[in-house]
Formats: structure tokens, sequence, C-alpha cells
């Protein structure tokens, strides 16, 4: 009998292992898919490296930091701003503490105001110097925080609510205030970026210390439920014999952790990526672009090869698009897409090669508000689950629900930091 077995093996059941593997437990990992990642995963298709659906990865996360090494990953980092196609053309915003010499260009592109800056001011602030447990104390909506801000203008409408919507994947201001204020904060803290070899880099490294440590990842594991067995717990796979452990962590994500926990199934929100390749790039810029006119399918678009051009082969370019996939509604049509991309771009896009498109349906947990405190790892006697759904919809929140349920694990065994005796 295993000390722990982890099912799935994202971002939070690879976390959860590494370091219970490193405290000197016996650990399994069992994963049904042929790699580790989850939802961070990387495919090469015609020798563009493709990920599952538009991903970023910001070194500002504090799990991040403390997880991987963040110089072996290779980062390249999108310029912190936004281009935004507006009736008059193509404007761009950037960080203005960065780049303080784009704030004329920034105030000229008639996005910005005074009042609208002063109410950005307002709403973003209390996000930079209290903890994310203070902001959600009476919590509202996005919408209804940026009501109370006073943020009304174009800033709102053509900028923050268009970027947004990709972010958070939803337009419709129903996301906690306060989780969007943290967001911000870790995007004006860090620079978010991709690393070289895509973003199923990140996993890979937390699977490659959770080995180095002792833990067991088995790839082509489909477990097909959890039971009781004694003083531990058992769990049936589709194909192969019953393995057993102590104690079981459900870090599946949010479409499979109703059938293996009988928790109600996190309500998600959707996703769907178009990548696109092209001989010459619409922009030499790299910053991501939305429309501000609010037309189209389109919430961003990005040249990924401006920031990190390992993503394409020698001469190549690839671009993102992505928009929302509403659950039951109709997916964007690419001539909807490439007519938005013409638009935004302004540029002949007929020639772009469509080398592949991502629906993501559960592409993040909901995070409405009021934003409730991480939940507990402890589901039921000696079994766990992790997630972002558990905690926060973000990178950020998938690892800190490993490191949680590994806590768990650790007291629950009766003695924290002691290898010797956990061992049970």
């Amino acid at each position: 009998m295993h000390d722990v077995i982890v099912i799935g093996a994202g971002l939070a059941g690879l976390r959860c292992a590494g370091l219970l593997a490193e405290d000197g437990l016996d650990v399994v990992v069992l994963e049904a898919a042929d790699a580790v990642g989850g939802r961070q995963r990387t495919d090469i298709v015609d020798g563009f490296r493709l990920d599952r659906g538009f991903q970023v990865l910001n070194p500002a996360y504090p799990a991040l930091r403390r997880s991987v090494d963040l110089d072996a990953l290779a980062l390249g980092s999108f310029p912190v701003g936004v281009r935004v196609r507006t009736e008059r053309g193509m404007a761009e915003l950037r960080h203005p503490l960065r780049h303080p010499l784009s704030i004329v260009a920034s105030l000229r592109s008639g996005l910005v105001n005074g009042t609208d800056a002063v109410a950005l001011a307002r709403w973003a602030a209390p996000a930079l110097v209290h903890p994310i447990s203070r902001l959600a104390q009476n919590d509202v909506t996005l919408s209804e925080g940026w009501d109370a801000a006073g943020l009304r203008g174009p800033l709102r409408t053509a900028v923050l609510e268009p970027f947004l919507a990709g972010v958070l994947a939803e337009r419709r201001g129903e996301t906690s205030n306060a989780f969007a204020r943290r967001l911000i904060r870790y995007f004006a803290l860090g620079r978010p970026g991709l690393p070289a070899q895509g973003i199923a880099a990140v996993p890979e490294q937390l699977a490659a210390h959770a080995r180095a440590a002792g833990a067991d990842i088995r790839l082509g594991a489909r477990v097909e439920r959890t039971s009781a067995l004694g003083s531990g717990m058992q769990v049936e796979l589709a194909d192969g014999d019953p393995v057993s452990a102590a104690r079981v962590v459900v870090a599946v994500g949010p479409d499979a952790v109703a059938d293996l926990t009988g928790l109600p199934a996190p309500a998600t929100n959707g996703l769907q990526t178009w990548w696109f390749a092209a001989a010459e790039p619409p922009t030499r810029s790299a910053l991501l672009a939305v429309d501000g006119r609010g037309r189209g399918p389109i919430v961003n678009t990005v040249v990924m090869t401006n920031t990190v051009p390992s993503y394409a082969p020698a001469g190549r370019h690839l671009i993102a698009a992505t928009c929302l996939l509403p659950r039951g509604g109709a997916p964007a049509d690419e001539n909807d897409v490439r007519r938005h991309l013409s638009e935004i771009w302004n540029a002949d896009v007929t020639a772009w090669e469509l080398v592949r498109r991502d629906d993501i349906v559960d592409a993040l947990p909901a995070q409405p508000a009021p934003l409730g405190a991480p939940r507990s790892p402890r589901s039921a006697d000696r079994l766990y689950v992790a997630g972002d759904h558990r905690d926060t919809a973000s990178i950020q929140g998938a690892l800190a629900s490993g490191e949680r349920a590994a806590r768990a694990i650790l007291t629950d065994a009766g003695a924290p930091g002691s290898a010797g005796s956990l061992r049970r």
C-alpha cells in the first residue's frame, strides 16, 4: 500500500506529489492522459509549438516562484501594455511607470482621461497594499466595483473590458471584484510571458522534481472510482489492477472532479483559441491587441513569435486569436474570425494558414462574487481535493491548492515534517 495516490498530473497534483515525496512519502501519481500538464499542455504541430489554448505565465505569482526554476524556463516576456483598435486606428497603452515616455501617446489616444485615470487608481490601489482576504470583504461584481470607483469612460469600455474578457473568460463583469483586483496587481508587478518550450515546460519541471524526490508518475492510467478500503483507500483503474494507499488526492480538472468525489461540479467559463501561421507578421509589436470598438468574436489576438520565436519554424510566424466559448452557445465561425482579424490588424489574412483550433469548454473555473476563502482540501476521511477550482482561477491558485493539500496530508498523518512517522 502506498502512502498517497494523487489522481491527476496537472499543476496542483504535481506540486502536491512533489512536496509529499520530498518529505519521504511513497507517492504514486495516476494520470489519464499521455503526458503531464492537465490544461497546461503544448503540442508540436507542423513545427509550430501550440499550447492548449492561449496561455500566459506570470512570474509574479508567489506559488510559481516557490515551485519552479523560472530562469530554466527561458521566459519570453510580453510587453506590459495593450494595443487597442479604435475607430481612428491602432493605439498603444503601456505601463506608465515602466514606460514613462508612453504617457503622452496614451493621453493622445483618446482612451485615457484624467477622470478615468483617477478612478482606475482608486479601484486598483487597494490590491497593492491589502491581502486578498481584505479585498474580499464586502465583495461585489467587477462591474459594480468599477461603477463604485467611478470608472465609466473609454479606459473601461475600450481597454479594460475587452482585455479582461480574455483573462477571465467572460465579458459580463460578473467576476469577483476582489479577484480581478488581485489579478491586476500581478500584472502590475510581473511581466507575463511564456517558456521557450511552451507552457508545458512548467508541469514538466514539476514532474521532474517529483520524480527526483521519488514519486512514481504513471501516464495512461485512467481512474474510474475511489472507495474506502479498511483503514485506507482503493483506486480502480479503467485498465489495470486497483491501486491502494493510505490517502488519495483528487487533483483532476473541473470537468472530472464530480465523478471522483461526489462534490458538485464547479462552474466554468470556456475559451476558444485559433492558431494561424503566416509568412509575415501583421506587426512587429509584441503587445496583445484587443478591439476597443466592441465588435466581432475575438477578445484578444497576439503575434506569438514576436515574444517567443521558438513557437514557429524558422521563417514562419504564429498568430493566436482567442474568443469566448459560451456554454451551450455557438462557437465562433472561421470566416467571422478571419474578418475580425483583418480589421484588428488592418491586414490581409486570407493567406494565413489555420494550424489548429482549440475549444476549451472548461478553460477556467468561474470566479463569481462574493469571493470565498480557499476551500479546505479535505473532502472525506482520507480523501482530499486540489485544483484551481478550490482556490482561485489561475496558475497561482492551482499551485497553492496543491501545496495546501500536501500540508493537510502531512498534518493528518500525525507528524508534519517527519518522514519516518508519516509512513503509515
